[in-house]
């Protein structure tokens, strides 16, 4: 290994640079000499935060870890866990761990639901995560000379420029249409003809309806390769996808706090989940109940630990999104994670049951008559919490075929998931479309 001048421990890079075609020396590693690096930049991490993050000091300090207790991978389970409520109570600058002087640019969540999450990135952070994000697009299908169209909304939001600067890393063209303005964006594709683009799944279907709107067949399109991600999506959502664009739907996870898109990504040869980038990003899977590391195969909470981020570290960090970790196939040093299910704080709890939108979606999809536009809306009545699946009717579907397609979700529903819900069919383009993350909850039950 070499170390850079600030001693992040780097890939030594010996003999000619990797052909076009070739896959970068990190991911033709052995498993062992990746589990190596992982050490070296985990302890070069823990002391990072320890010694610049007051907060991570006060942390370790009150666990009675310190960063030389770290002295092989599984001893990261006696460290602390990190919360989003943590990052929120250090607004704005409190996780950083360089001057501010060193900070090239600064992102944050939108704070909707609370005091918004700061994250910065030194000029490293940001060469680091064009890197990652430039392998997930090579993994995805893509190569130098493409045309990337982003849709995802540029700005604060870590998706658009993420994927814009990772795509120009790679060699690509990049449109950079944000997302809004539907039909300007079906104009784009049409006329500037993109082999990929970037896009929440949830807009890529309201593309879809325009395309045809417009009447274009959107399987003349020039797109091979989607690259979806922000929000979860399920194996019959990619199918959707695929069959109206005839194109691979390939998933990227990221998330803002870690890094943003291009911590994990899923290879278009095998389809089988998402490589996680783990010389940048250390994953666990916890038990979300009792907060215990779960041998491989197992669902439950994910954690990340950064291994390289200079200006904001984070230890072990609760996403709140549940998947399992399972070796690698594609990229066979690098563990994958199964696509997400969910978050642990988006489950509906509806007497006793718990349910998570994505169980519902598959319902939906394979529902004759119906499009893929859907919400769920939680309501109160009689001192119980009732849940109402609303669902665009397809606008060739008769009349008599809405009863037909509610009375099959709701037995589904009952059948597969156990409650049982009301279901309301709705006309074509009643629901509200997604021009970014997808809304599926709707609580319209009164404050408690």
């Amino acid at each position: 290994m070499t170390t850079t001048h600030n001693d992040v421990p780097q890939v030594r890079r010996l003999g000619r640079a990797p052909a076009t075609e070739d896959l970068s020396p990190v991911e033709r590693a052995s498993i062992d000499e990746l589990r190596a690096l992982q050490l070296e930049r985990l302890q070069w991490t823990l002391r990072h935060a320890y010694l610049n993050v007051p907060f991570y000091r006060r942390k370790f300090d009150e666990a009675g870890v310190h960063p030389d207790d770290c002295r092989e991978l599984g001893d990261l389970a006696k460290f602390p866990f990190t919360t989003k409520q943590e990052l929120r109570e250090n607004y704005p600058y409190g996780m950083f761990a360089v001057p501010k002087d060193r900070i090239r640019r600064i992102h944050a969540s939108s704070g909707t639901t609370g005091t918004p999450t700061v994250v910065g990135y030194t000029e490293d952070d940001l060469d680091a995560w064009a890197d990652v994000v430039a392998r997930s697009i090579r993994a995805a299908g893509g190569r130098p000379g493409d045309t990337v169209h982003v849709a995802y909304g540029y700005g604060l939001f870590t998706g658009g420029l993420g994927a814009h600067y990772g795509a120009e890393k790679l060699g690509c063209t990049v449109v950079p249409a944000s997302g809004g303005m539907t039909a300007r964006q079906v104009q784009l594709i049409t006329d500037l003809r993109p082999e990929i683009i970037m896009v929440t799944p949830s807009y890529m279907l309201t593309l879809l309806d325009e395309f045809e709107r417009q009447g274009i067949d959107p399987r003349s399109t020039s797109l091979r390769v989607g690259i979806f991600g922000a929000e979860p999506w399920t194996e019959q959502m990619r199918h959707e996808i695929e069959d109206r664009l005839d194109l691979h739907a390939v998933d990227i996870y990221g998330l803002s706090e870690v890094m943003g898109p291009g911590v994990a990504q899923e290879c278009v040869e095998t389809k089988d989940g998402l490589h996680v980038w783990e010389d940048h990003f250390y994953p666990e899977v916890v038990d979300p109940l009792d907060d215990v590391v779960l041998p491989d195969g197992d669902t439950g909470e994910l954690v990340f630990t950064s291994l390289t981020k200079q200006a904001m570290p984070v230890i072990r960090y609760r996403t709140r999104d549940l998947t399992a970790l399972r070796p690698g196939t594609a990229r066979p040093a690098f563990r994958r994670m199964d696509k997400v299910t969910g978050r642990s704080d988006d489950m509906i709890i509806l007497r006793g049951v718990n349910v998570f939108p994505t169980q519902i979606e598959e319902i939906v999809l394979a529902t004759e008559g119906l499009a893929p536009h859907f919400q769920l809306h939680l309501s109160r009545k009689d001192r119980m919490d009732h849940l109402t699946v609303v669902v665009e009717a397809d606008a060739d579907t008769p009349t008599e075929r809405r009863g037909a397609a509610a009375a099959e979700i709701a037995t589904r529903v009952k059948d597969g998931v156990g409650v049982s819900v009301g279901v309301e069919i709705v006309d074509p383009e009643t629901l509200e479309r997604s021009v970014g993350k997808l809304k599926r909850v709707v609580d319209q039950r009164p404050p408690a």
